[in-house]
């Protein structure tokens, strides 16, 4: 546990030193891209509201000056499978990047999907030696949190506290100055699979940079997608990516629940490659251009042809009807979606005050998936675009990119989590076996 909160702690003082040069790269290791943006950094106020940027990007205001993207190799669900080849992309998708940016990037900081996170909701509560709350109470409470014994092989990747109480008062973001007699504390604490972090860690090491933080693509993607108002009064992201389907469901500005469907985008492709019988490359330009879940009398009457590079003449001058299309992908989205309402069946999803559900990522480009969506998710759903943030390329302001652009806004301007306070040396948080409460069902 110890050894972990220091990694992280080191992590945050890297990005520090990042902020103060002015430059850090932010990359999405995904199933089906590696994209990676070269972020210039430039004090305060430097551009106005105006600019697509809402408070969200807090006191940093960066600029995009280098992107890049390239096809992923060696991951598979969204975590690295063979390392070398992982490596050898993000080499390749950093090295463009730069050479866009016309600089040398040491620092990094990296998402991914995959993992298989579990969420906790931990509660804390201490006495206050002296009535005003100081940063060392907020250490002190957010250390008294009981710790559930989340098994071996996982590590913390996300650790917030998304709630502050003093005496009676709840809802708190910042209780620092505040005045009263005992204060309390609920943490969101996300864990991971430790080899996937292991995996990333090292690839990058391998790439001669500096990893200057991590997070869930689930969450940044929330962080990006979202509009201010889904954050505050509750809303779910949903980022159907390639090879998984990333969740994260926020309220009052803080995610307090994800969790991962090892499914996505790349599992219809290879539905339709066998299918119809060709390549996953053919499948998917058949997909991205005739792709749909819901076929109409039309359908039947439009063809497609498949195309196809095996040399049988009859072979690749077969056709197949768009309607046919759609009953291949149809059953694989609807498994995806079906998996997605479990976990937020599982997650309490319906006592939030508001239930909008937000699709995201590339995935989330089928045509007719938002109706399919509403029909089996509820009512309120709708597709997302990240935000727009400055100088970023026409070509990476699209759904596949929200993890990214919310890396970048991650990267601006962190939340506060557990490693940002000094923790008092005797008192990391102890691994009591309490069950983690579902404390958002009692405090919204």
């Amino acid at each position: 546990m110890t050894d972990l909160y220091q990694t992280q702690r080191a992590m945050r003082n890297m990005r520090k030193a990042a902020m103060q040069r002015g430059v850090i790269a932010v990359l999405d290791v995904g199933t089906s891209k590696i994209a990676c943006l070269v972020l210039r950094f430039d004090g305060p106020d430097a551009f106005s509201e105006s600019e697509g940027i809402g408070s969200m990007a807090g006191q940093s205001s960066f600029r995009v000056i280098g992107a890049a993207t390239t096809r992923s190799r060696g991951v598979k669900f969204g975590e690295v499978d063979a390392m070398q080849e992982t490596e050898r992309a993000i080499r390749t998708a950093v090295q463009a990047a730069q050479k866009m940016a016309n600089l040398r990037v040491d620092h990094v900081i990296a998402c991914f999907s995959g993992a298989r996170p579990r969420s906790y909701g931990l509660a804390g509560e201490i006495e206050l030696h002296d009535s005003t709350v100081s940063e060392q109470d907020v250490a002190r409470v957010l250390s008294s949190c009981d710790v559930p014994n989340f098994g071996e092989g996982r590590e913390v990747l996300h650790a917030q506290p998304v709630n502050f109480a003093i005496d009676h008062r709840s809802g708190l973001n910042d209780p620092r100055g505040q005045i009263g007699n005992r204060l309390a504390t609920d943490m969101h604490l996300m864990t991971v699979d430790a080899g996937a972090i292991q995996n990333i860690l090292y690839c990058i090491k391998r790439c001669d940079l500096e990893l200057a933080g991590l997070a869930s693509s689930a969450y940044v993607s929330g962080i990006s997608s979202l509009v201010e108002d889904e954050q505050e009064l509750g809303a779910a992201c949903v980022d159907l990516g390639g090879g998984a389907t990333g969740i994260s469901v926020f309220i009052k500005k803080h995610m307090i629940y994800s969790d991962s469907v090892r499914l996505g985008g790349d599992h219809v492709t290879s539905d339709i490659s066998k299918g119809l019988q060709v390549s996953l490359a053919t499948a998917e330009r058949i997909k991205t251009f005739y792709g749909g879940v819901v076929a109409t009398g039309m359908d039947d009457r439009e063809m497609i042809e498949i195309g196809g590079e095996t040399g049988d003449w009859e072979h690749d001058r077969r056709t197949v009807s768009r309607a046919e299309l759609i009953g291949i992908m149809r059953p694989r989205v609807e498994e995806i979606l079906e998996e997605v309402r479990v976990r937020l069946d599982a997650a309490g999803f319906d006592h939030l005050p508001s239930q909008q559900i937000v699709l995201t990522g590339g995935g989330s480009q089928i045509p007719g998936l938002d109706g399919m969506a509403s029909r089996m998710l509820g009512q309120q759903v709708r597709l997302g675009r990240p935000l727009r943030v400055q100088g970023l390329p026409q070509a990476a302001t699209g759904a596949a990119f929200a993890s990214a652009v919310g890396l970048c806004l991650f990267a601006a301007h962190p939340q506060d989590e557990w490693w940002d306070f000094e923790m008092p040396a005797e008192r990391y948080p102890a691994r009591s076996l309490r069950r983690a409460v579902k404390w958002f069902k009692d405090n919204w």
